[in-house]
């Protein structure tokens, strides 16, 4: 029997990971998102708790799982989809 850890509460523990490297505002995340090459973007910890963010986020788990050696969240999907959901967040 486990524990399910919810998307909110991972994003979380991956926050604190990135927040300790380069210089991102406060009440931001560094988002690092890409199939092969990955590029670095900026954004407001709030997504974290949208449901369309948290849905990534469980795809970036299962494929990554936890170690981000770029120092953010690495979210395994192609950029223009990516800025789609960023700029649909925004309108929130």
């Amino acid at each position: 029997m486990g524990i399910k850890v919810t998307p909110f509460i991972q994003a979380s523990r991956i926050l604190r990971m990135s927040s300790t490297t380069g210089s991102v505002p406060k009440g931001h995340c560094a988002v690092y998102v890409g199939e092969s090459q990955k590029k670095r973007f900026i954004v407001p910890i709030s997504y974290l708790s949208q449901p369309l963010f948290q849905d990534l986020l469980a795809q970036a788990e299962e494929e990554f799982g936890f170690d981000h050696p770029m120092g953010g969240l690495t979210i395994p999907c192609k950029e223009d989809v990516f800025v789609d959901l960023t700029s649909r967040l925004r309108r929130l």
